[in-house]
């Protein structure tokens, strides 16, 4: 049996503005309107797409050193995160929730690649979600946009 694919939201929506991406989630504004009445499923094609995205926003940025770890860094400091999601979705939101505070990234499972290493941990972070809302809009306005 399928376990319940929670909502990615973080409460920081847009489409209600009038983005067709919500800068929160990078969720399409349909899937925020509709999420609760999709099946288990179409959440889980969602969230797959979201961690697809995802990985290829970080492949260049970001290594995971430590999944246990990583995991273990966000259940201590109690952020909500989705355990079924990719790691480097985990890694995401340990930026968004602590960027600031984190001194060295391998304590926490991952590492900066050297071509980042010049850049704050917090400057990474806005870069990698400016990126990743990039992605998502492009993925939106190719696959799905209605011309």
């Amino acid at each position: 049996m399928m376990k319940t694919v929670k909502t990615p939201c973080i409460g920081v929506c847009s489409t209600g503005i009038g983005d067709d991406v919500c800068r929160g989630c990078k969720r399409y504004g349909y899937e925020v309107i509709q999420w609760n009445a999709f099946t288990q499923e179409q959440k889980r094609a969602i969230i797959d797409r979201l961690d697809l995205l995802i990985k290829q926003v970080l492949s260049d940025k970001i290594v995971i050193t430590d999944v246990s770890l990583l995991l273990y860094t966000l259940k201590v400091q109690r952020i909500r995160f989705d355990e079924q999601a990719a790691p480097e979705n985990s890694v995401f939101t340990l930026l968004k929730a602590g960027a600031n505070q984190i001194q060295e990234p391998e304590q926490h499972g991952f590492r900066v690649l050297r071509a980042w290493q010049h850049v704050s941990l917090p400057e990474l972070r806005d870069i990698i979600d400016a990126d990743f809302y990039t992605l998502s809009s492009v993925h939106f306005e190719r696959y799905f946009a209605i011309q």
